[in-house]
């Protein structure tokens, strides 16, 4: 990390450097340095998916559902039917207790990928959750 740290003086603007740190830092649970080094990389490079996931992935660790589903509803423009991005917003909806859209984002994946046993788990546990048995 030390190296990272070091490399990102050198060159303070090189958004892939920023993302790496932040990753890494997300590695080491050190969440809220992780999220100032993609908060970076967002304002350098705001349409990148793969940093706004980073983010979003983040933000469900500190248990920040709404940031973390505002992160993933912009990669979802970016990157429109992805069933992992859609799998997390329903998860982020779910842990915002909003049952319904979250059951609709966990169809639309299973449209996707049918019989994703992940899926299938998301989708009972919302219906549980809304006693629909």
């Amino acid at each position: 990390m030390d190296d990272l740290d070091e490399v990102n003086v050198f060159e303070p603007n090189n958004a892939l450097i920023l993302q790496n740190c932040g990753i890494i830092k997300n590695m080491l649970k050190d969440y809220q340095k992780a999220l100032e080094d993609l908060d970076k990389v967002n304002v350098l490079d705001p349409e990148n998916a793969i940093t706004l996931q980073r983010h979003a992935n983040v933000e469900m660790m500190l248990k920040d559902y709404q940031r973390t589903l505002e992160d993933l509803d912009k990669v979802d423009v970016l990157e429109p039917n992805n069933a992992f991005i859609l799998h997390n917003c329903g998860n982020a909806k779910t842990m915002l207790d909003d049952y319904q859209r979250s059951l609709k984002d966990f169809d639309e994946v299973n449209v996707f990928e049918p019989n994703n046993v992940f899926i299938l788990e998301s989708c009972g546990i919302v219906k549980n959750k809304l006693k629909d048995y």
